[in-house]
């Protein structure tokens, strides 16, 4: 069992910031194949809360779980460590 107190933490790209203090941000993962052994390509995305809308597309930022903040929305943007631009790449998303 968790320690109470201890939050996961994640690190992932803005990809949307269309709507107000929420930030979509994808976080990818390697997995291997439980079969064949082969590493996949995970992502999921999830809505992050960003209080004051600092958050750009294209960001690289760290992400903590938190409580319930909407239906959706239960992580909260804690750091940004490298500022993006709004040329972010197709390949990308």
């Amino acid at each position: 069992m968790r320690e109470r107190g201890s939050r996961k933490t994640l690190s992932g790209t803005v990809v949307s910031i269309k709507t107000d203090k929420t930030a979509m941000v994808m976080v990818e993962r390697l997995t291997k194949h439980r079969t064949y052994g082969k590493y996949i390509r995970r992502r999921l995305k999830y809505m992050a809360h960003d209080p004051r809308n600092r958050c750009q597309v294209g960001d690289k930022v760290k992400i903590v779980e938190s409580r319930p903040i909407s239906k959706r929305k239960r992580w909260q943007v804690i750091e940004i460590s490298t500022m993006g631009g709004p040329n972010i790449q197709t390949d990308q998303l």
